[in-house]
């Protein structure tokens, strides 16, 4: 696809919407997003593989030729439809987005921002349609419209930009800004709806992120200096431009309002179109950097869950003509990031040796979390899956390891290793190995109804302890994933698993979960071998 070529195309529309523009000069302002700025930038996320991309002349030609004849022609009574066709299209790139998300999940923040803001546009999308067709909203028109250039603004271009500086730099600083970057137009819309005092709050935190955003502006390389300036032009005009928006939030939720929405159409207006949007896409245009994202490809056990899962899938997948004691054959398949020589003999026997060892278990959910493990073990009793007690009093599990039809499952000699308390199933495990670029990797599915979750750990020895962990650098398979149909979606969920050796023969093992980096789950377990 020929950008330059469509680049011309794009502008001549917009050339025409200013030449025989009948309404106010500042509608050109959404015109010149829903034109240039959204269509072009579309083309720079997505690739060939993306149904926005795949059917680009069938889907954007429709709706931006409405939007230019929608400025060419005053009000008329075709204002509806002509709007709908360009909601149309913004509901498809928002489904392009989600669709990118369910495959990739949450596994790096800046492609994460790309995809939120192509979901957000459909939100713009549809505040444009309804100001034009003249539904009541609850608010008068000029807020209808300027919520709708908000969404194409401050939800679509700004994650963008923002997703294309953290394929240069990704500190912590710029992950703290890029989520409330995220999260602020839905804050920020809240606030215009229901409480001014959340709204200014919103725009506190819109210029905290985004004057950190300037920041990393000035630490983050660049192709070239025209592409430095003009991405530093673009995130520093924005930082003018928000000063305005907080006095005026200021105003309406202090008074007296010093800040008038004319004021805000002229200068806040001016900064956000020139200095924000067109320099930054300029900028961005130049070079757009390249995705770091690696597509993961190992392989993903294929059992899925039914509505119970349990004992009945253990029983339907058995392998008769295979036994397993043990949920690792040799510890050895894990070197060089294990010395089987220098690991405590007892760590080594409990995975090569499983059947051996007994299981007693504290399980402590925080705090927090409590009411929704609450709600979570109404289900999980019947599904006989991840199906952990409220009580956090010592508990011994029991279980077996059986070995599973390895055509069923696809990957190399899985085993099931089934736990209870008492004789209720806790949960069904199905372990296998797999190795990336030398390394290898503990492939464990937990089967759910139509689905898998997937956790690969890295195991890495610390001294005489052994680390499990889910966490690993971007180029790691080590995380934990949701299977389902043809996604592999990747959870924010973080397990850390230490072994170590406690006294002769016994091990004590500290399970940590958390969830978006929050605590969540502590299982403190004591593991000593059974009595011969």
């Amino acid at each position: 696809m020929n950008f330059k070529l469509l680049l011309l195309l794009h502008a001549a529309l917009f050339f025409i919407s200013v030449l025989f523009i009948s309404g106010p000069w500042y509608f050109l302002m959404l015109t010149a997003a829903q034109l240039l700025f959204v269509p072009l930038l579309l083309l720079i996320v997505t690739n060939k593989e993306d149904f926005i991309y795949r059917h680009y002349f069938f889907i954007a030609a429709p709706a931006l030729l409405a939007v230019c004849l929608l400025q060419i022609t005053g009000s008329t009574k075709w204002d509806g439809v002509l709007a709908f066709l360009y909601l149309i299209y913004t509901l498809l790139v928002a489904w392009t987005g989600l669709q990118r998300f369910l495959h990739r999940g949450f596994s790096d923040l800046e492609e994460f921002a790309l995809d939120a803001a192509m979901i957000f546009l459909a939100i713009g999308g549809a505040w444009f349609f309804a100001y034009e067709a003249g539904l009541e909203t609850g608010f008068s028109p000029i807020i209808t419209w300027l919520t709708g250039i908000h969404f194409h603004y401050s939800a679509f271009l700004l994650p963008v930009f923002a997703g294309f500086l953290g394929r240069s730099t990704k500190t912590r600083l710029y992950k703290i800004a890029c989520t409330l970057i995220l999260i602020n137009p839905i804050v920020l819309a809240f606030g215009i709806t229901f409480s001014r005092w959340v709204e200014f709050f919103s725009v506190l935190l819109y210029i905290f992120a985004i004057y950190s955003l300037i920041y990393l502006s000035f630490k983050a390389p660049f192709f070239s200096s025209w592409q430095k300036w003009l991405v530093r032009l673009s995130f520093g005009s924005l930082g003018i431009a928000i000063l305005f928006s907080l006095l005026y939030a200021y105003g309406n939720s202090f008074g007296p309002n010093s800040v008038s929405i004319g004021f805000m159409l002229q200068f806040h207006g001016f900064f956000n179109a020139v200095g924000f949007a067109l320099c930054g896409f300029i900028g961005w245009a130049v070079h757009p950097p390249a995705p770091k994202a690696i597509k993961k490809g190992f392989p993903v056990s294929k059992i899925r869950g039914r509505q119970t899962v349990g004992q009945q899938l253990v029983k339907d997948y058995t392998d008769p003509t295979k036994t397993f004691a043990c949920l690792v054959d040799d510890m050895a398949a894990y070197g060089p990031a294990v010395n089987s020589k220098t690991l405590p003999y007892v760590i080594r026997d409990f995975y090569e040796n499983t059947g051996r060892y007994r299981l007693f278990a504290e399980v402590q959910w925080h705090a927090w979390f409590k009411p929704f493990a609450r709600i979570y073990r109404l289900m999980s009793r019947s599904m006989q899956q991840l199906n952990l007690p409220l009580s956090n009093n010592q508990i011994e599990m029991t279980g077996s390891i059986t070995a599973l039809d390895q055509a069923s499952d696809g990957r190399k000699l899985p085993r099931a290793w089934l736990r209870k308390i008492d004789e209720e199933v806790i949960f069904v495990a199905l372990y296998s190995i797999h190795q990336t670029k030398g390394r290898a990797y503990m492939n464990v599915a937990l089967p759910l109804p139509g689905a898998s979750m997937i956790g690969i750990l890295e195991l890495e020895q610390q001294g005489e302890k052994l680390l499990l962990t889910s966490c690993g650098d971007a180029a790691s398979d080590a995380g934990i994933y949701l299977a389902a149909s043809q996604y592999l979606f990747k959870l924010p969920l973080r397990e850390r698993f230490l072994l170590e050796e406690t006294h002769s023969g016994c091990l004590r093992a500290i399970h940590k979960m958390k969830i978006f980096s929050l605590p969540f789950l502590t299982i403190d377990y004591v593991i000593e071998p059974k009595d011969e």
